[in-house]
This record gives C-alpha cells, sequence and structure tokens, in this order.
C-alpha cells in the first residue's frame, strides 16, 4: 500500500472515530458554540471537532511517514500544534482575537522557516540575501494570510472542510505527478481527516471544528502550497498552482476583506453574515446548495491549477490571469448580493 493511501485511510479513520468522544468532551466542558445575530445555527453546537481532524493528521504522520520524512516535517507538526492549541484557547475565550493573528499565525510561519521551508518567489528574481528576506517576509504574510482565511471560513456546516478536502485533492494530485511523496502524503492525511470529520460537519452539523480546527487545516493548506513543487513545470506555473489550487477561500476572503473595509469595519475582527456562502445561501441556493457551489468552484480552479502545470509559462500566466481577473467581477457581484449587514465594530 502506498504511503499517500495508507495516509489517507489512517486520518478518515481516526478522524471518524474520534469526533464521537471528543464530541462528548466538548459538552462535558462546556465548550460549545451558542446561537446568536452572526450565527446560522439554531441551538448549541459542540466544538473542538479540529482535536478529531488533528489526531488524524498525526496518528497518519506517525505511521505512514518513514523516519526521513517525520524528520522533514518536524516544522510542520510543530507549527501547525501552535496553531491548533492557541485556536482551541480562543475558542475557549482565553485568548484575544489580535494573539492568533499577530502572534500564534506569524510564529508559526517561522518554524517553517526554521526548517526550511519557505516561499521560492523573489529569491528567483533577484539573487542573494535582498531576495532570500523577501521571500522570507512572503513566507509570513503566505501562512498569515491562509491560515486566517480558513479562521473565517469555518462559517457555515460543512464549508471550511470540504473546502480544505476539495483543495487537498489537487495538492496530492500535482504531488504525486511531481514525485512529491512527503506533499502527496501530507495532503492524503489532510484529505483523510477533513471527509472523516464531515461525516459529523456536513449539515446539520452535530460538532462544529472551532478556530483550532479551521487554523489548523489553514495553516496546513499554507504548507502544503510551500512545499509544492513542480519539477517538469514552468515557474510560472509553480507560482500559480498553489494559488489556484486555494482560490476558493482566497476569493471568500478577498470578498469579505473588500466589503468589511468599505464599510469601515476590520476584515479579520468583524465576525458576520457577509460571506461568499451567506450572500449565496440568500440568493436562493440555501446553506447546502451554497456550500457545494463553494466546492465547485475550488474544483474548478484546483483543474485550473492541473492544467497550468502542462502549459509555457505564457500560458500558465494566462490562464492564471483569467482566474485572477474574473474574481474582479464575481467579488463585484456578490457584494451586491444581500446579507445580514453587523450591527456593530465589537471584535471575534
Amino acid at each position: 500500500m502506498s504511503a499517500g493511501l495508507l495516509a489517507f485511510l489512517i486520518a478518515l479513520s481516526a478522524s471518524l472515530v474520534l469526533t464521537v468522544p471528543v464530541r462528548a468532551l466538548a459538552i462535558r466542558v462546556g465548550m460549545v458554540d451558542l446561537p446568536g445575530p452572526r450565527k446560522v445555527h439554531l441551538k448549541p453546537i459542540p466544538l473542538l471537532g479540529g482535536l478529531a481532524m488533528y489526531g488524524g493528521v498525526m496518528l497518519a504522520i506517525l505511521i505512514a511517514f518513514d523516519g526521513a520524512a517525520r524528520a522533514q516535517s518536524f516544522g510542520i507538526v510543530t507549527g501547525a500544534t501552535l496553531v491548533a492549541i492557541v485556536g482551541f484557547l480562543d475558542d475557549r475565550g482565553w485568548l484575544h482575537h489580535q494573539v492568533k493573528l499577530f502572534v500564534g499565525m506569524p510564529l508559526a510561519a517561522v518554524f517553517l522557516l526554521a526548517t526550511g521551508i519557505h516561499a521560492q518567489v523573489f529569491s528567483v528574481l533577484l539573487r542573494g540575501r535582498p531576495g532570500q528576506w523577501l521571500d522570507a517576509a512572503l513566507t509570513i504574510l503566505w501562512v498569515v494570510g491562509i491560515t486566517a482565511s480558513f479562521s473565517i471560513l469555518d462559517h457555515m456546516d460543512g464549508l471550511c472542510a470540504g473546502v480544505a478536502a476539495m483543495a487537498s485533492i489537487f495538492f496530492a494530485l500535482i504531488a504525486y505527478l511531481n514525485g512529491q511523496t512527503l506533499v502527496t502524503t501530507l495532503a492524503a492525511a489532510v484529505l483523510g481527516a477533513a471527509a472523516g470529520f464531515l461525516r459529523w460537519n456536513f449539515k446539520p452539523a452535530k460538532i462544529f471544528m472551532g478556530d483550532g480546527g479551521a487554523m489548523f487545516l489553514g495553516f496546513l493548506m499554507a504548507t502544503l502550497a510551500l512545499k509544492l513543487r513542480l519539477e517538469h513545470a514552468t515557474t510560472a506555473a509553480s507560482w500559480f498552482a498553489p494559488v489556484l489550487i486555494l482560490c476558493a477561500t482566497i476569493f471568500d476572503t478577498t470578498l469579505v476583506t473588500i466589503s468589511r473595509s468599505r464599510r469601515g469595519l476590520l476584515p479579520f475582527a468583524t465576525p458576520g453574515k457577509d460571506h461568499s456562502a451567506h450572500r449565496l445561501a440568500n440568493l436562493g441556493l440555501g446553506q447546502r446548495g451554497a456550500v457545494l457551489a463553494m466546492y465547485l468552484a475550488g474544483a474548478v480552479c484546483g483543474s485550473a491549477a492541473v492544467l497550468v502545470t502542462y502549459l509555457s509559462s505564457s500560458g500558465a500566466i494566462l490562464i492564471g490571469a483569467l482566474v485572477m481577473i474574473s474574481m474582479l467581477p464575481a467579488v463585484a457581484w456578490l457584494e451586491r448580493a444581500p446579507y445580514e449587514r453587523q450591527l456593530d465594530k465589537t471584535a471575534a
């Protein structure tokens, strides 16, 4: 059995099984998400579901990775554990939201940098230390941005886990086609953990992943993007493919950032029912339809990512630019769609 398939099956089974006792634990310790004007659920729902996904991924790494791969994954495991802990503490109400954004996420990115995982953009364009320092800054910005985007994406049953699972499919596929065993195996583990959790999280959700789970998934998505290497593709394809795979969550973050900024609100600190899925649901798709539409967007953009790996530099740039440009009218259209406005500027 291949390492990727083994990791998927381990993470899937562990996530499925662990969610049950984790749900009972959340209820016992009172970690539940209460209904409110900014929430779509009408009754208290247990949190801590991210703990089951964390257990699934870590168990898969422990069993499916060989010694060399486990050693290489030290920075990934450390960073993922840090953001998960910070997220769980935030779920418990023990941390201010700025701690996770300005301390937890950047520190997790530093762990990646310390173990040699970083962006390779400016170092290709600029030789020497300037390129290296700029790539380090880009790595921190990328990890914080993607982790935060998944944190705010967890606002509807099955949405965050499903979008992460869809992205993991394409990370695993492209990595497999390029002979990247570690990335393939890690992506397969994330896919299994997210898919197993979806059994309990898809509408009507019996448990939420909480910020710990959403940040954990977001950090791993950012890491997979940084680790993805396309040996037989152009440099342009190497830059565009990870962005395209994560286009669904990037689109949602772009929408709420523009919309909330125009209304004088802080994008990552002001929760509300103004995300893409909320607006799609209000346009007549309903909650399930809106979530499935986001899955479809992830699948289309992921397919575009696979396509650019086979194109020349000009072709990859053309496809990538077309996808990015097409986001602008979509953002403008959805920004005019109905949504429930925030009543104040209280932070999450």
